[in-house]
């Protein structure tokens, strides 16, 4: 097994998952629970990973990669001048619509 994605929200990496096993790739999730160590590991050694067999890891990280290009870039708001994330439609600061 090859790990091909890790994020520290779980929601992410299970998402990533649903993707990949609709396109007929086995994935396993692991360090699902190892919050917990955080404090004796490293945040990021807690995160939860997403792993697939070594002869799917190329189509994986392809269909992945694919995943990251359709998010939104950064914005800075017009009004107040604050950076926002790609997905928010108003800035968090100000309240102002996205350009």
């Amino acid at each position: 097994m090859e790990k091909v994605y890790t994020h520290e929200n779980k929601i992410l990496v299970e998402n990533a998952k649903n993707i990949l096993e609709l396109e007929g790739l086995h994935c396993e999730l692991r360090n699902v629970y190892a919050a917990g160590g955080i404090g004796d590991l490293a945040p990021i050694e807690a995160w939860p990973e997403l792993w697939v067999t070594r002869e799917h890891k190329a189509r994986a990280l392809s269909l992945l990669s694919e995943l990251k290009d359709e998010t939104q870039a950064n914005w800075t708001c017009a009004q107040c001048g604050e950076e926002n994330e790609g997905s928010f439609a108003h800035c968090w600061q100000c309240q102002t619509p996205a350009n």
